[in-house]
């Protein structure tokens, strides 16, 4: 099974493994990874799960669908590789993955 890093915006990292068909905002609430506050449950409707992917797997999350540009222009530290993570479905493909946590959640 592959693995997904998550670095805090103080930097500390949680290198947790890959559910596939899991979101990588369910990943990173079943590993108590601090950050994701998911307030909605997944449902693309508060902005509350946003991560910075890194440049290099950008690609491999798939496509931005109009509802989650729309909350993400809402986020404050939104950056050219903002992702909503309940958007993201965990393939094996990501194994290496490697996503930041802003310094804070809408």
């Amino acid at each position: 099974m592959g693995r997904v890093t998550f670095i805090e915006h103080n930097g500390t990292q949680h290198e947790v493994d890959i559910e596939e068909g899991k979101t990588l905002m369910q990943t990173a609430t079943d590993n108590g990874v601090p950050g994701i506050d998911a307030d909605c449950g997944g449902a693309c409707a508060c902005g509350t799960c946003h991560v910075i992917v890194d440049r290099n797997w950008i690609a491999a999350t798939g496509a931005v669908y109009a509802e989650e540009k729309q909350m993400l222009e809402m986020t404050p530290e939104k950056a050219d590789t903002s992702r909503l993570a309940c958007q993201i479905s965990m393939t094996e493909a990501m194994d290496g993955l490697v996503v930041r946590l802003p310094e804070f959640q809408m």
